[in-house]
């Protein structure tokens, strides 16, 4: 978890990194920006924490993990703190007590935060409109846009874009283009090798260091764009219909990349281990890969259990084409349709794509299972539950339970009966443990990201695995 400065004497408040050095004596710490403004501070002109996304770790309580990450994907710009605490099974008062414990701040607190940051950037990176990144941020109107941005900022939207660098603005080809930036490094070049080997014709596309690939935004088809820019932030062209969702457009784009993940802890409690620490050494930017569309990379998982990757992507492909809504005029960028929902498939005649009768029920009882809720996506569950929800369905096993909570961004998720990871594993590895999960108990609580080491270290990442049953990779 970041830990955010606040200065006594000065009422200011900086991320980590600031040149700011003030007295030891005069600082207090937050876990959060919303907690700092919470407690009266402002954000720091120099340092300027309001330009990067707010998160927690989860050596917090993973209830407060939870609630965070739901928060941070508009879970309280659609519901209330009462919804919240009943997707997560406890009571609103209960869930404010443990922010107020643990994070300094209110539920509905940190989503004010979260919509005027973002709201602050659009005004610094775009040219759009004050109306328009009111809309964006989530703001219900123009007035409340003025009120947070008076609260917090000290000043009105119009003077805080008076006011901004001359290289914050960005100018988008076509599009809206907006930074997207991360602590820590990334290995670009690895996570767009993974999602190459893996792209859904028509879906999703790479093109040298670009990752394309369709999206629904509210009721309306548009597609997105991510590529490199720089050693602390990646670039986000978004083609959108309208503007509306766009903050959640952003928060779902940066888990593509697991742009969230915070790998310091991680990697020092993995760098000891006599199999992973050279990995971790070699390749320190690599992540877990992320996903736009949890539904969908499970569909796709359902279907890899028993075929290649290429077969796979193949097969997904024609569903798309058959059961999503037809994108014209993206075929020079490789793209033609959207993935269908969750309900489009729940009922569809499955035949005629590929599937055998078996991978075709499976996708449907997925599929349905996922519409009735019963199959939580959105990161609400724990990864017990999770798992547990997914492997009762017929057909369904361990493995495509845990690559889809990977894809998620469950730190400990890890296929532990995926023939390529056992043959990763070092000869004495494989030699000295009954199973794979005899060696990964002491990756815990990281698994999810010696998994994905051990899968690049054997080349999964770079390319679909050639024979059959083996293209069970989890990352």
């Amino acid at each position: 978890m970041h830990v955010f400065a606040a200065v006594v004497t000065t009422g200011i408040y900086c991320r980590p990194g600031c040149s700011a050095r003030p007295r030891p004596e005069n600082v207090r710490t937050f876990p959060l920006a919303a907690s700092a403004e919470a407690a009266g501070d402002r954000a720091c002109l120099r340092c300027r924490p309001y330009r990067w996304p707010q998160s927690v770790g989860w050596t917090a309580p993973e209830l407060v993990c939870r609630a965070v990450r739901l928060i941070l994907d508009g879970a309280l710009d659609r519901g209330t703190e009462a919804e919240l605490g009943v997707r997560l099974g406890i009571s609103p008062r209960h869930l404010r007590r443990l922010f107020s414990a643990h994070l300094g701040v209110t539920p509905d607190g940190l989503a004010r935060s979260a919509r005027v940051h973002f709201a602050r950037r659009l005004l610094d990176d775009t040219d759009l409109t004050v109306t328009e990144i009111a809309l964006a941020a989530g703001f219900g109107s123009l007035r409340q846009l003025n009120r947070a941005c008076r609260e917090v900022f000290g000043e009105s939207p119009c003077v805080l874009r008076a006011r901004r660098r001359k290289a914050d603005r960005l100018v988008a080809d076509g599009g809206l283009l907006l930074r997207l930036p991360f602590c820590g490094r990334l290995d670009w070049p690895a996570m767009l090798a993974y999602f190459a080997a893996r792209a859904i014709p028509g879906v999703e596309h790479v093109a040298g260091d670009t990752y394309r690939r369709t999206i629904v935004s509210g009721d309306d088809p548009g597609v997105l764009e991510l590529a490199p820019g720089g050693d602390d932030h990646l670039l986000l062209r978004a083609h959108l219909p309208h503007w509306e969702e766009l903050v959640h457009v952003v928060q779902r784009a940066r888990r593509i990349a697991s742009l969230d993940i915070e790998l310091d802890e991680p990697a020092s409690q993995l760098a000891e281990d006599a199999i992973i620490g050279p990995l971790l050494e070699a390749r320190p930017g690599v992540r877990p890969p992320g996903t736009w569309d949890a539904f969908e990379t499970g569909v796709q998982a359902v279907i890899a259990q028993q075929t290649t990757h290429a077969e796979a992507n193949t097969i997904a492909g024609r569903l798309a084409k058959r059961f999503g809504s037809p994108v014209p005029g993206l075929e020079q960028l490789g793209l033609a349709h959207t993935f269908p929902p969750a309900t489009a498939l729940a009922s569809a005649d499955l035949t005629g794509l590929g599937l055998t009768p078996e991978r075709a029920s499976a996708v449907g009882l997925f599929a349905n299972a996922v519409a009735e809720d019963a199959v939580r996506l959105d990161r609400s569950a724990s990864l017990d539950e999770l798992i547990a929800s997914i492997t009762v369905l017929d057909g369904l096993d361990s493995w495509t339970a845990h690559y889809v909570a990977l894809r998620l961004g469950e730190p400990d998720a890890c296929p532990t009966t995926d023939l390529t990871l056992r043959r990763a594993l070092p000869r004495h590895a494989r030699q000295a443990a009954a199973t794979l999960g005899d060696v990964a108990e002491r990756w815990r609580p990281w698994r999810a990201l010696a998994t994905t080491h051990l899968l690049l270290a054997e080349r999964a990442l770079q390319a679909p695995v050639s024979r059959p049953g083996a293209a069970r990779g989890a990352a």
